[in-house]
């Protein structure tokens, strides 16, 4: 690329919300600090970083609150198919013409209608993958609890069939409209010139799916391990860092916590929390539920903890949890779902275990616990060495640029 290099960094959020928000900003840090000239377009929100571009970004719609019939008729509109965002790309577009466009999360605020409107003016697009949505309605392939892959083959009905998305037959009626239309229109499938899955396992599941292998790339997640620190402590537990979900196989991970006699730490809230307190109170557990913590105490947290468990029993992408953890010298437990077992090395940087196996997961946490303190160092270092080499900034600088090189070329 020659001349002044301007990346347009897109995402319904400019505040750090959960994981993509965080690779999206910390892209944009990357960016800025390598000489390009960054101009973020999201959606306005009180809890936005302040941007000098703020006043292109589009109205907020905010899920859960009181509204009229109209106002709730408009916001479905926007939901799927947004003029705002479109008038007010296109009037960006004309004040920054950017060498490339690079869009995270866009649906339900910002709307994939964007898309053609960056190709019309000649940006070429490429999208990072953070979930399924472009080809499961209900982004997570998950329904009733259990992993699905029944809308395969554009038998989307069934998200309104089995009201995949909150258990809601009006809420999964409109996420089924939304992906007849953005699909009729071909939003995304026509648009992008390429998707960024950070896993091969969500790369794979797309290609299986119908998508174009070669418009997709492979660019792992990213993460700085020399911000991170290594503690010299270790306590007597372990440690489960996110949102309480039934995905996430936390009532597996009480359930062997118990079984093993292990102490075990869940970070977080979410829907799931009221039956995981019961549960662990059934079983006796010594479970803690340390709810919300700020990013050094759960660093420390972290840090001190015999190993990450991620007990997920759904299709995760490419948790950056785990970069975490290696970066703070700690071993990680995990299940073979997804791209988890992409990033963990079994028996050298931790330990994988089958999603849903109370017995196994028990067997992991006490053989880890048995282990001399200095075998679980080892493998927590062997964690940090591997983020330090192959999941630096630097390498996900270099792959992407490289990936924007090809497109605009």
């Amino acid at each position: 690329m020659t001349g002044a290099r301007r990346l347009l960094a897109i995402n319904n959020y400019f505040y750090r919300r959960g994981g993509a928000e965080s690779v999206f900003l910390d892209q944009i840090d990357l960016f800025a600090a390598a000489g390009w000239d960054v101009v973020p377009f999201a959606m306005e929100h009180p809890d936005n970083l302040p941007s000098q571009w703020s006043d292109y970004f589009v109205s907020e719609i905010e899920y859960g609150r009181t509204l009229g019939p109209i106002t709730k008729a408009r916001q479905a509109a926007k939901i799927i198919f947004s003029l705002e965002a479109r008038r007010k790309i296109r009037a960006l577009i004309g004040r920054v013409q950017p060498s490339v466009a690079h869009a995270h999360n866009v649906y339900h605020h910002i709307s994939p209608s964007i898309f053609d409107v960056l190709k019309a003016e000649g940006v070429p697009v490429v999208m990072t993958a953070h979930d399924l949505k472009l080809i499961c309605p209900a982004y997570k392939m998950l329904s009733r609890g259990e992993v699905c892959e029944r809308c395969r083959g554009g038998r989307i009905h069934n998200v309104l069939l089995r009201r995949c998305v909150k258990d809601s037959a009006v809420v999964s009626g409109l996420v089924l409209l939304e992906t007849l239309v953005h699909r009729s229109f071909g939003l995304y499938r026509d648009t992008l010139d390429c998707l960024i899955a950070p896993s091969r396992f969500y790369r794979d599941k797309l290609v299986e799916w119908g998508w174009d292998a070669s418009r997709i790339a492979y660019i792992p997640n990213f993460i700085d391990a020399e911000q991170f620190t290594p503690w010299c402590h270790e306590g007597n537990y372990f440690v489960y860092a996110g949102r309480l979900a039934p995905e996430k196989g936390l009532a597996t991970l009480v359930r062997a916590a118990a079984l093993a006699r292990q102490r075990l730490i869940l970070v977080g809230s979410g829907p799931e929390e009221a039956a995981l307190r019961q549960l662990a109170f059934e079983l006796d557990a010594d479970v803690v539920f340390a709810g919300y913590m700020g990013k050094p105490e759960l660093k420390q947290l972290i840090g001190e903890s015999r190993a990450l468990v991620l007990a997920s029993e759904w299709y995760e992408n490419a948790p950056i949890s785990v970069l975490e953890a290696y970066a703070l010298g700690r071993p990680v437990i995990g299940t073979r779902i997804g791209g988890i077992p992409e990033l963990i090395v079994h028996n050298k940087t931790g330990v994988l275990v089958e999603p849903g196996n109370v017995g196994m997961l028990a067997e992991a946490l006490a053989g880890m616990a048995k282990l001399p303190r200095a075998s679980r160092n080892r493998l927590g270092a062997a964690g940090r060495d591997w983020v330090l080499r192959e999941f630096s900034p630097d390498k996900y600088r270099d792959r992407t640029m490289q990936l924007y090189e090809t497109v605009v070329h």
